[in-house]
């Protein structure tokens, strides 16, 4: 069994929703739209075409970075910290009164990014550790995770 206590803030949600986005197919076609349109204004001088590509590109991080920093001051649940318990059954979230838990079986995927270590616990809603928050902890959250998860649904590099 782990415990933690985690504090949500703006960056954390960033991370994740960066993440997120650039791994869809919305995101991943944005990019490479404005990448090809940047491109294209290179080779040919019809400037009009890097000013749109380099707005598709700066359009979903700066976006994505002002719902990040929206969500983290305007959603109570990010104002204190969360407690954490990992066991055998998954994973428990308290904060208060309010708890909820969400079994190992029903997670979708485990990943991690630069900053943070995500598990999914649906297509759109994750659980996100903070790597700097996590401490001495790290190692034994990624441990908990990939012994009860099925190693096709877990990517996370330490």
């Amino acid at each position: 069994m782990v415990e933690l206590d985690i504090k949500i803030e703006a960056g954390d949600l960033y991370d994740y929703m960066l993440m997120h986005a650039y791994n869809s197919p919305g995101g991943i076609m944005g990019s490479a739209l404005g990448a090809v349109m940047a491109v294209f204004a290179l080779m040919t001088g019809q400037w009009i075409f890097l000013v749109g590509g380099v707005l598709l590109l700066l359009y979903l991080p700066w976006t994505l970075f002002i719902k990040s920093r929206r969500q983290a001051l305007g959603n109570p649940a990010f104002s204190q910290p969360l407690h954490y318990v990992l066991d055998q059954e998954g994973i428990c979230i308290s904060q208060k009164e309010l708890e909820t838990r969400q079994s190992w079986k029903d997670m979708v995927k485990a990943v991690s990014t630069g900053r943070s270590i995500i598990v999914y616990t649906s297509r759109v809603n994750a659980t996100i550790f903070p790597k700097e928050q996590l401490g001495d902890k790290k190692a034994a959250v990624i441990e908990m995770i990939s012994t009860h998860m099925p190693p096709s649904k877990v990517k996370i590099r330490s």
